[in-house]
Protein backbone atom coordinates (compact mmCIF):
# COMPACT_ATOMS: atom_id res chain seq x y z
CA UNK A 1 0.00 0.00 0.00
CA UNK A 2 1.38 3.28 -0.95
CA UNK A 3 2.18 5.78 1.98
CA UNK A 4 -0.57 8.36 0.90
CA UNK A 5 -3.56 5.42 0.24
CA UNK A 6 -3.09 4.64 3.56
CA UNK A 7 -3.15 7.77 5.49
CA UNK A 8 -6.19 8.83 3.56
CA UNK A 9 -7.89 5.11 4.17
CA UNK A 10 -7.02 5.77 8.15
CA UNK A 11 -8.04 9.12 7.85
CA UNK A 12 -12.07 7.58 6.47
CA UNK A 13 -11.47 5.33 9.51
CA UNK A 14 -10.77 8.37 11.77
CA UNK A 15 -13.68 10.26 10.15
CA UNK A 16 -16.44 8.01 10.25
CA UNK A 17 -15.67 5.97 12.82
CA UNK A 18 -13.88 8.18 15.72
CA UNK A 19 -12.84 4.28 16.38
CA UNK A 20 -9.66 2.43 17.05
CA UNK A 21 -9.26 -1.43 15.81
CA UNK A 22 -10.06 -3.98 18.62
CA UNK A 23 -7.94 -7.30 18.78
CA UNK A 24 -10.00 -9.64 16.18
CA UNK A 25 -12.76 -11.89 17.23
CA UNK A 26 -15.49 -13.30 16.00
CA UNK A 27 -17.91 -11.30 14.40
CA UNK A 28 -21.23 -11.88 15.94
CA UNK A 29 -22.69 -13.52 19.41
CA UNK A 30 -24.02 -16.76 19.53
CA UNK A 31 -27.66 -17.18 19.65
CA UNK A 32 -29.15 -17.85 22.92
CA UNK A 33 -26.48 -15.98 25.04
CA UNK A 34 -26.86 -13.14 26.91
CA UNK A 35 -27.70 -9.68 24.85
CA UNK A 36 -28.30 -12.14 21.82
CA UNK A 37 -32.28 -13.49 23.16
CA UNK A 38 -34.56 -12.09 20.88
CA UNK A 39 -37.56 -10.08 22.90
CA UNK A 40 -40.93 -11.67 21.96
CA UNK A 41 -44.14 -9.87 21.12
CA UNK A 42 -44.64 -9.72 25.06
CA UNK A 43 -42.48 -6.59 24.93
CA UNK A 44 -42.99 -3.10 23.71
CA UNK A 45 -40.33 -1.13 22.44
CA UNK A 46 -37.98 0.51 24.74
CA UNK A 47 -38.68 -2.26 27.49
CA UNK A 48 -35.77 -3.81 29.03
CA UNK A 49 -34.60 -7.45 27.83
CA UNK A 50 -31.20 -6.94 30.32
CA UNK A 51 -29.08 -4.82 32.24
CA UNK A 52 -25.87 -5.12 34.01
CA UNK A 53 -23.55 -2.52 35.11
CA UNK A 54 -20.62 -1.21 32.50
CA UNK A 55 -18.23 1.34 32.76
CA UNK A 56 -17.71 4.90 30.62
CA UNK A 57 -14.08 5.82 29.97
CA UNK A 58 -12.86 8.05 26.99
CA UNK A 59 -9.43 6.68 27.24
CA UNK A 60 -8.26 3.46 28.86
CA UNK A 61 -8.77 4.10 32.54
CA UNK A 62 -10.18 7.73 32.41
CA UNK A 63 -12.15 8.11 35.35
CA UNK A 64 -15.47 9.86 34.42
CA UNK A 65 -17.49 10.16 37.73
CA UNK A 66 -20.31 8.62 35.66
CA UNK A 67 -22.08 5.75 36.52
CA UNK A 68 -22.73 3.57 33.22
CA UNK A 69 -25.26 0.37 32.62
CA UNK A 70 -25.07 -1.89 29.52
CA UNK A 71 -28.31 -2.75 28.30
CA UNK A 72 -30.59 -5.01 26.09
CA UNK A 73 -33.86 -3.20 25.07
CA UNK A 74 -36.68 -4.11 23.01
CA UNK A 75 -36.56 -2.16 19.58
CA UNK A 76 -38.19 -2.59 16.02
CA UNK A 77 -36.54 -4.04 12.92
CA UNK A 78 -37.12 -2.11 9.33
CA UNK A 79 -39.89 -4.46 8.52
CA UNK A 80 -41.54 -3.73 11.79
CA UNK A 81 -40.84 -6.78 13.61
CA UNK A 82 -39.42 -6.74 17.21
CA UNK A 83 -36.12 -7.16 18.20
CA UNK A 84 -33.46 -6.66 20.40
CA UNK A 85 -30.56 -4.09 20.51
CA UNK A 86 -27.85 -3.20 23.05
CA UNK A 87 -26.84 0.18 23.79
CA UNK A 88 -25.01 1.50 26.77
CA UNK A 89 -26.81 4.58 29.50
CA UNK A 90 -24.34 6.74 31.04
CA UNK A 91 -25.28 8.83 34.32
CA UNK A 92 -23.43 11.66 35.79
CA UNK A 93 -22.63 10.93 38.94
CA UNK A 94 -23.39 14.28 40.65
CA UNK A 95 -25.95 13.77 43.23
CA UNK A 96 -28.97 15.18 41.22
CA UNK A 97 -32.17 14.11 42.17
CA UNK A 98 -34.76 14.47 40.11
CA UNK A 99 -35.36 13.91 35.77
CA UNK A 100 -32.38 15.50 33.97
CA UNK A 101 -32.09 15.92 30.46
CA UNK A 102 -31.11 12.91 28.62
CA UNK A 103 -29.64 12.43 25.01
CA UNK A 104 -29.80 9.77 23.09
CA UNK A 105 -26.81 9.59 21.29
CA UNK A 106 -26.03 7.80 17.43
CA UNK A 107 -22.34 7.23 17.13
CA UNK A 108 -20.31 7.45 12.94
CA UNK A 109 -19.65 4.51 11.65
CA UNK A 110 -17.37 1.67 13.89
CA UNK A 111 -18.07 -1.43 11.57
CA UNK A 112 -19.88 -3.93 10.86
CA UNK A 113 -18.24 -6.59 13.30
CA UNK A 114 -19.72 -7.05 16.82
CA UNK A 115 -16.53 -5.98 18.61
CA UNK A 116 -16.97 -2.66 17.29
CA UNK A 117 -19.93 -1.87 19.36
CA UNK A 118 -19.36 1.30 21.57
CA UNK A 119 -20.91 -0.03 24.40
CA UNK A 120 -17.80 -3.03 24.18
CA UNK A 121 -15.16 -0.13 23.66
CA UNK A 122 -16.72 2.34 26.39
CA UNK A 123 -15.14 0.23 29.23
CA UNK A 124 -11.62 0.00 27.56
CA UNK A 125 -11.57 3.47 26.64
CA UNK A 126 -11.28 2.82 23.18
CA UNK A 127 -14.43 4.18 21.53
CA UNK A 128 -12.51 7.56 20.78
CA UNK A 129 -16.32 9.14 20.37
CA UNK A 130 -16.77 9.40 24.32
CA UNK A 131 -14.93 12.01 23.85
CA UNK A 132 -17.54 13.98 22.53
CA UNK A 133 -20.24 11.94 24.58
CA UNK A 134 -18.62 13.09 28.01
CA UNK A 135 -18.83 16.49 26.81
CA UNK A 136 -22.36 16.31 27.58
CA UNK A 137 -22.29 14.14 30.81
CA UNK A 138 -19.76 17.15 32.13
CA UNK A 139 -23.17 18.93 31.42
CA UNK A 140 -24.82 16.93 33.94
CA UNK A 141 -27.14 14.81 31.52
CA UNK A 142 -27.88 11.42 30.88
CA UNK A 143 -26.36 10.13 27.78
CA UNK A 144 -27.84 6.63 25.65
CA UNK A 145 -26.24 4.99 23.32
CA UNK A 146 -27.29 3.08 20.80
CA UNK A 147 -25.19 0.31 19.42
CA UNK A 148 -27.64 0.06 16.52
CA UNK A 149 -29.71 -3.73 15.37
CA UNK A 150 -26.72 -5.96 14.69
CA UNK A 151 -24.01 -4.77 16.22
CA UNK A 152 -23.17 -6.83 19.17
CA UNK A 153 -25.92 -8.61 18.92
CA UNK A 154 -27.18 -11.82 16.27
CA UNK A 155 -27.07 -11.47 13.08
CA UNK A 156 -25.32 -8.33 10.39
CA UNK A 157 -25.47 -5.07 11.69
CA UNK A 158 -28.31 -3.06 9.45
CA UNK A 159 -25.85 -0.31 8.75
CA UNK A 160 -27.39 2.73 7.02
CA UNK A 161 -31.02 1.46 6.95
CA UNK A 162 -32.10 4.75 8.29
CA UNK A 163 -35.40 3.13 9.96
CA UNK A 164 -34.00 0.57 11.75
CA UNK A 165 -31.63 2.94 13.18
CA UNK A 166 -33.72 5.89 13.95
CA UNK A 167 -36.25 3.54 16.20
CA UNK A 168 -33.28 1.66 17.55
CA UNK A 169 -32.25 5.08 18.89
CA UNK A 170 -35.74 6.24 20.02
CA UNK A 171 -36.25 3.17 21.75
CA UNK A 172 -32.42 3.63 23.67
CA UNK A 173 -33.90 6.54 25.01
CA UNK A 174 -37.41 4.79 26.34
CA UNK A 175 -35.26 1.88 27.85
CA UNK A 176 -32.65 4.74 29.66
CA UNK A 177 -35.99 6.18 30.95
CA UNK A 178 -37.08 2.16 31.88
CA UNK A 179 -33.72 1.50 33.77
CA UNK A 180 -34.14 2.09 37.43
CA UNK A 181 -30.63 2.83 38.76
CA UNK A 182 -30.58 5.96 36.11
CA UNK A 183 -33.23 7.84 37.84
CA UNK A 184 -34.59 9.41 34.82
CA UNK A 185 -38.52 9.85 34.46
CA UNK A 186 -41.39 10.24 32.14
CA UNK A 187 -40.68 13.98 32.19
CA UNK A 188 -36.93 14.31 31.42
CA UNK A 189 -36.73 16.19 28.18
CA UNK A 190 -34.59 14.35 25.17
CA UNK A 191 -32.25 15.40 22.52
CA UNK A 192 -31.57 13.40 19.55
CA UNK A 193 -27.55 14.16 18.75
CA UNK A 194 -25.29 12.36 16.11
CA UNK A 195 -23.08 12.58 12.98
CA UNK A 196 -22.60 10.70 9.58
CA UNK A 197 -23.68 7.20 10.39
CA UNK A 198 -25.13 9.07 13.33
CA UNK A 199 -26.60 11.73 11.71
CA UNK A 200 -28.78 9.34 9.47
CA UNK A 201 -29.86 7.55 12.74
CA UNK A 202 -30.52 10.88 14.70
CA UNK A 203 -31.97 12.76 11.23
CA UNK A 204 -34.37 9.58 11.15
CA UNK A 205 -35.28 9.31 14.68
CA UNK A 206 -36.29 13.12 14.67
CA UNK A 207 -38.54 11.91 11.42
CA UNK A 208 -40.39 9.19 13.47
CA UNK A 209 -40.71 10.43 17.05
CA UNK A 210 -44.48 11.83 16.24
CA UNK A 211 -45.29 8.54 15.10
CA UNK A 212 -42.86 6.30 16.49
CA UNK A 213 -42.03 7.54 19.82
CA UNK A 214 -44.61 10.30 20.60
CA UNK A 215 -44.27 9.46 24.45
CA UNK A 216 -40.79 10.75 24.58
CA UNK A 217 -40.60 14.41 25.49
CA UNK A 218 -38.00 15.27 22.68
CA UNK A 219 -36.77 19.00 22.84
CA UNK A 220 -34.82 18.94 19.69
CA UNK A 221 -31.91 17.31 17.38
CA UNK A 222 -28.40 17.92 16.64
CA UNK A 223 -27.38 16.32 13.38
CA UNK A 224 -24.46 16.66 10.94
CA UNK A 225 -22.89 15.27 7.89
CA UNK A 226 -26.13 13.76 6.92
CA UNK A 227 -26.01 11.25 4.34
CA UNK A 228 -29.20 11.72 3.29
CA UNK A 229 -29.64 10.18 0.16
CA UNK A 230 -27.38 6.77 -0.22
CA UNK A 231 -27.74 6.50 -3.95
CA UNK A 232 -25.34 9.95 -4.12
CA UNK A 233 -23.02 8.99 -1.27
CA UNK A 234 -22.58 5.54 -3.34
CA UNK A 235 -21.91 7.21 -6.19
CA UNK A 236 -19.35 9.88 -5.25
CA UNK A 237 -17.30 7.28 -3.14
CA UNK A 238 -17.19 4.77 -5.77
CA UNK A 239 -13.96 3.80 -6.78
CA UNK A 240 -12.19 6.13 -4.19
CA UNK A 241 -10.54 5.85 -0.50
CA UNK A 242 -14.05 5.98 1.10
CA UNK A 243 -15.36 3.31 -1.38
CA UNK A 244 -15.23 0.65 1.38
CA UNK A 245 -18.15 2.36 2.81
CA UNK A 246 -20.32 1.46 0.04
CA UNK A 247 -19.53 -2.27 0.32
CA UNK A 248 -20.77 -1.79 4.42
CA UNK A 249 -23.54 -0.44 3.43
CA UNK A 250 -24.63 -3.02 1.28
CA UNK A 251 -23.75 -5.56 3.40
CA UNK A 252 -26.40 -3.43 6.04
CA UNK A 253 -28.66 -3.30 3.09
CA UNK A 254 -28.64 -6.88 3.03
CA UNK A 255 -29.28 -7.48 6.50
CA UNK A 256 -31.98 -5.61 6.33
CA UNK A 257 -33.23 -7.31 3.41
CA UNK A 258 -31.99 -10.63 2.52
CA UNK A 259 -34.36 -10.55 -0.51
CA UNK A 260 -31.83 -7.87 -1.68
CA UNK A 261 -29.27 -11.72 -2.28
CA UNK A 262 -26.16 -9.18 -1.98
CA UNK A 263 -23.86 -12.77 -2.30
CA UNK A 264 -25.42 -13.14 -6.24
CA UNK A 265 -23.61 -9.85 -7.50
CA UNK A 266 -20.42 -10.28 -5.56
CA UNK A 267 -17.27 -12.07 -7.61
CA UNK A 268 -15.04 -14.29 -5.50
CA UNK A 269 -12.63 -10.80 -4.79
CA UNK A 270 -15.94 -8.69 -3.86
CA UNK A 271 -17.10 -12.50 -1.45
CA UNK A 272 -13.53 -12.11 -0.37
CA UNK A 273 -14.14 -8.34 0.83
CA UNK A 274 -17.53 -8.32 1.98
CA UNK A 275 -16.18 -11.63 4.41
CA UNK A 276 -13.31 -9.77 5.91
CA UNK A 277 -15.04 -6.47 6.38
CA UNK A 278 -17.99 -8.45 8.68
CA UNK A 279 -15.11 -9.36 10.60
CA UNK A 280 -13.41 -5.78 10.54
CA UNK A 281 -14.03 -2.48 12.43
CA UNK A 282 -14.27 0.73 10.54
CA UNK A 283 -10.39 1.26 10.52
CA UNK A 284 -8.99 -1.79 9.37
CA UNK A 285 -12.56 -2.08 7.31
CA UNK A 286 -11.72 1.23 5.37
CA UNK A 287 -7.98 0.20 4.77
CA UNK A 288 -9.42 -2.93 2.79
CA UNK A 289 -12.11 -1.50 1.21
CA UNK A 290 -10.35 1.36 -0.30
CA UNK A 291 -9.81 2.75 -4.34
CA UNK A 292 -12.20 -0.70 -4.64
CA UNK A 293 -14.93 -0.39 -7.61
CA UNK A 294 -17.97 -1.67 -7.55
CA UNK A 295 -17.31 -2.74 -10.94
CA UNK A 296 -14.42 -4.71 -10.03
CA UNK A 297 -16.26 -6.69 -6.97
CA UNK A 298 -19.59 -7.55 -8.84
CA UNK A 299 -20.92 -9.81 -11.98
CA UNK A 300 -23.50 -7.16 -12.06
CA UNK A 301 -23.88 -3.63 -9.97
CA UNK A 302 -26.80 -4.35 -7.45
CA UNK A 303 -27.03 -0.81 -7.34
CA UNK A 304 -28.71 -0.66 -10.35
CA UNK A 305 -31.26 -2.92 -9.78
CA UNK A 306 -34.80 -2.01 -9.03
CA UNK A 307 -34.74 -3.89 -5.58
CA UNK A 308 -31.70 -2.08 -4.30
CA UNK A 309 -32.92 1.19 -5.53
CA UNK A 310 -35.83 1.12 -3.70
CA UNK A 311 -34.59 -0.34 -0.31
CA UNK A 312 -31.72 2.26 -0.82
CA UNK A 313 -34.70 5.66 -1.36
CA UNK A 314 -36.15 3.88 1.89
CA UNK A 315 -33.53 5.45 3.77
CA UNK A 316 -33.99 8.63 2.41
CA UNK A 317 -33.64 11.36 5.27
CA UNK A 318 -36.34 14.44 4.12
CA UNK A 319 -39.27 12.92 3.05
CA UNK A 320 -40.68 13.92 7.27
CA UNK A 321 -41.19 17.20 8.78
CA UNK A 322 -39.65 16.71 12.22
CA UNK A 323 -41.91 17.62 14.89
CA UNK A 324 -38.91 19.42 16.97
CA UNK A 325 -36.60 21.97 15.66
CA UNK A 326 -33.32 20.48 14.44
CA UNK A 327 -29.90 21.77 14.23
CA UNK A 328 -28.33 20.66 11.03
CA UNK A 329 -24.54 21.12 10.11
CA UNK A 330 -22.30 19.65 7.10
CA UNK A 331 -18.50 20.87 6.23
CA UNK A 332 -18.31 22.96 2.62
CA UNK A 333 -15.26 20.47 2.00
CA UNK A 334 -16.78 17.32 3.41
CA UNK A 335 -14.84 14.46 0.81
CA UNK A 336 -16.88 11.31 2.13
CA UNK A 337 -20.67 12.55 1.87
CA UNK A 338 -21.15 15.76 -0.44
CA UNK A 339 -21.85 18.67 0.84
CA UNK A 340 -25.16 19.13 -1.32
CA UNK A 341 -26.02 16.15 0.21
CA UNK A 342 -26.85 17.84 3.17
CA UNK A 343 -27.87 20.60 1.88
CA UNK A 344 -30.80 18.93 0.17
CA UNK A 345 -31.91 17.55 3.73
CA UNK A 346 -32.31 21.15 4.52
CA UNK A 347 -34.48 21.92 1.52
CA UNK A 348 -36.66 19.03 2.22
CA UNK A 349 -37.23 19.88 5.59
CA UNK A 350 -37.63 23.63 5.17
CA UNK A 351 -39.97 22.66 2.29
CA UNK A 352 -42.24 20.92 4.96
CA UNK A 353 -42.28 23.66 7.33
CA UNK A 354 -39.98 22.18 9.77
CA UNK A 355 -37.77 24.00 12.33
CA UNK A 356 -34.25 23.95 10.99
CA UNK A 357 -31.56 25.94 12.06
CA UNK A 358 -28.95 25.46 9.09
CA UNK A 359 -25.02 25.91 9.51
CA UNK A 360 -21.97 25.25 6.82
CA UNK A 361 -18.60 24.58 8.21
CA UNK A 362 -16.71 26.36 6.08
CA UNK A 363 -13.32 25.51 7.16
CA UNK A 364 -12.07 21.53 7.08
CA UNK A 365 -13.80 18.43 5.76
CA UNK A 366 -16.08 15.57 7.51
CA UNK A 367 -14.08 14.81 10.62
CA UNK A 368 -13.44 18.24 11.62
CA UNK A 369 -16.83 18.98 11.13
CA UNK A 370 -17.85 17.07 13.82
CA UNK A 371 -15.10 18.04 16.42
CA UNK A 372 -15.73 21.90 15.50
CA UNK A 373 -19.14 21.54 15.37
CA UNK A 374 -20.13 18.85 18.63
CA UNK A 375 -19.60 21.98 21.14
CA UNK A 376 -21.80 24.00 19.45
CA UNK A 377 -24.35 21.25 18.65
CA UNK A 378 -24.31 21.03 22.54
CA UNK A 379 -25.06 24.63 23.05
CA UNK A 380 -27.69 24.89 20.55
CA UNK A 381 -29.43 21.69 22.74
CA UNK A 382 -28.88 23.58 26.03
CA UNK A 383 -30.69 26.19 24.64
CA UNK A 384 -33.76 23.75 23.76
CA UNK A 385 -34.02 22.07 27.51
CA UNK A 386 -34.02 25.67 28.97
CA UNK A 387 -36.96 26.43 26.47
CA UNK A 388 -35.45 29.30 24.35
CA UNK A 389 -36.69 30.32 20.68
CA UNK A 390 -35.04 28.49 18.16
CA UNK A 391 -33.05 30.76 15.95
CA UNK A 392 -34.34 28.73 12.45
CA UNK A 393 -32.70 29.99 9.04
CA UNK A 394 -34.80 28.36 6.23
Amino acid sequence: MHTRTGRRALAVAAALGLSVIAPLTSAHAEPGTGASAVAGDALSPGDLVNSEPSSFHPLPGQPTNTDAWKIDYRSTTAKGEPNTVSGTVIVPRDGRKGPRPLITYAVGTVGVADRCAPSAGFPKGTALEANLIQQLTLRGWAVAVTDYEGLGTPGDHTYTVGRAEGQAMLDAARAAIRLPEAGLGEDSPVGIMGYSQGGQAASWAAELHDSYAPDLDVKGTATGGVPGDLEKVAAFNDGSYGSGLIFMAAIGQNAAFPELKLESYLNPAGKALVGALKNSCVADGAVLGSFKTIASMTTKNPLEQPDWQQRLRESRVGTHKPDAPVYLYHALADELIPYGVGKRVRADWCGEGANVEWHTVPVGEHVSGVITQSPFAAQWLAERFAGRPVRGNC
